[in-house]
């Protein structure tokens, strides 16, 4: 069977580029239904884009790669089409759109869309071979236990990265890559918890407040989360895209908190109040056990010198913590890495040595923030690739 373009992966950036491709598309995947990821986001509601997505809240061996693709398919024209479905929307914090209803609604609106376009949508298909011809490509696929062979003009890479393998994640996009001559950068996982040895913050699971994480190449003012493997929560997540094995921490505990001024005067006040039950009033109960041999938490205000208050708060500020390692690629929201854009036309997506191959999405060295980004990289990318496939063949 011929196709102009055949999409490998019926993700967000597969979709949406087959919905700006033209006819004669065809998208394959090997999962029974379209965007599982986009289901499961953002608690089912789907964090779809981010108002503040500006190329500064992406990592990559290039920086300015992003720069066309964010410029010509921006957050406002996501929003614009999911306006024209008439999906109900909010902005939870920070910038991160989410559907008031369900994340399904944003899976269907692909799929409209890319139907509407006149592309067809194989799932339960496996990929076998691809193989490189004069006029295109050719894909041995597997589909209804029956082994197919298909040919297109343009095969785009869309499959994703190694994130979540629960759900069928693979290396596909990135054999296919190497086997066409296509430089790889480094892959690990990101947007993911931190893990700490066996019991380590055990007794405060569960607890959450805000925080500032930080190590020497970012900052982010977030709120932690302590769990029964380390820790949590955005800030975690967003710095762990920064962090490198081995590498320690610093949590600042009381980031927009005056506590030193606020213990000295509770110490005119009520100096015979225990510091530690003084300190519960401003950070976790939980917490302030746990630190109180950590830090020498012990004594009435009353016994507290400035110096000692002093002291107290730099160390709440400056919490050193060394990581073990992180959760992987089981729980990772996104892999960091992938085909290197140094082979990539920025403007197109497409393969600078190889006519025809277009690589997009979360496949490609591009990495967004948590809260959005990494959905808008997928539409932007795809749309590029998509607009200049449609370019191409008119």
């Amino acid at each position: 069977m011929e196709y102009q373009t055949i999409i490998l992966g019926a993700g967000a950036a597969g979709m949406m580029c087959a919905a700006y491709s033209g006819g004669s598309t065809l998208v394959l995947d090997h999962a029974c239904a379209p965007g599982e990821k986009i289901r499961i986001s953002g608690g089912g509601r789907c964090n779809f884009t981010n108002l503040h997505a500006a190329p500064e809240n992406f990592l990559s061996g290039n920086p300015h790669f992003c720069k066309s693709a964010l410029a010509r398919y921006t957050q406002w024209d996501f929003i614009d089409l999911v306006n024209r479905h008439g999906i109900a929307w909010h902005e939870k914090t920070l910038g991160q759109l989410f559907c008031d209803g369900s994340s399904k609604q944003i899976v269907a609106l692909l799929v409209q869309e890319l139907q509407q376009a006149g592309a067809e949508l194989w799932l339960s298909t496996s990929v076998r071979e691809v193989t490189k011809t004069a006029d295109g490509f050719r894909v041995q696929v597997e589909r209804e236990g029956t082994s197919r062979l298909l040919t297109c003009c343009n095969l785009v890479l869309a499959s994703g990265g190694k994130s979540i393998p629960k759900m069928g994640a693979t290396g596909l996009a990135y054999d296919i890559a190497r086997q066409f001559g296509l430089g790889l950068s480094e892959t690990r996982p990101a947007l993911v918890p931190f893990t700490f040895p066996e019991g380590r913050f055990k007794p405060l699971a569960g607890v959450s407040l805000p925080t500032r994480l930080s190590n020497a190449r970012a900052s982010f003012d977030e709120a932690l989360l302590f769990t029964h493997r380390g820790l949590s929560g955005p800030a975690v997540l967003q710095l762990s895209s920064y962090w490198h094995e081995g590498e320690a921490v610093s949590v600042n505990l009381i980031p927009d908190l005056p506590l030193y001024e606020l213990l000295r005067a509770q110490r005119q006040q009520g100096g015979r109040k225990a510091l530690t039950t003084e300190l519960a009033r401003h950070l976790p109960g939980r917490l302030v056990e746990a630190l109180k041999l950590e830090l020498s938490l012990d004594g009435n205000l009353a016994d507290q010198s400035d110096a000692r208050l002093e002291t107290l708060c730099t160390a709440l500020q400056n919490w050193q913590l060394t990581p073990s390692g992180t959760e992987g690629y089981r729980t990772a929201e996104v892999t960091l890495g992938g085909i290197d854009t140094d082979g990539l036309s920025s403007k197109t997506l497409q393969a600078k040595t190889v006519p025809g191959l277009y690589a997009i999405g979360e496949a490609v060295d591009v990495t967004g923030w948590l809260g959005g980004y990494n959905f808008q990289w997928a539409w932007s990318s795809g749309h590029a690739a998509g607009t200049a496939i449609a370019d191409s063949r008119a």
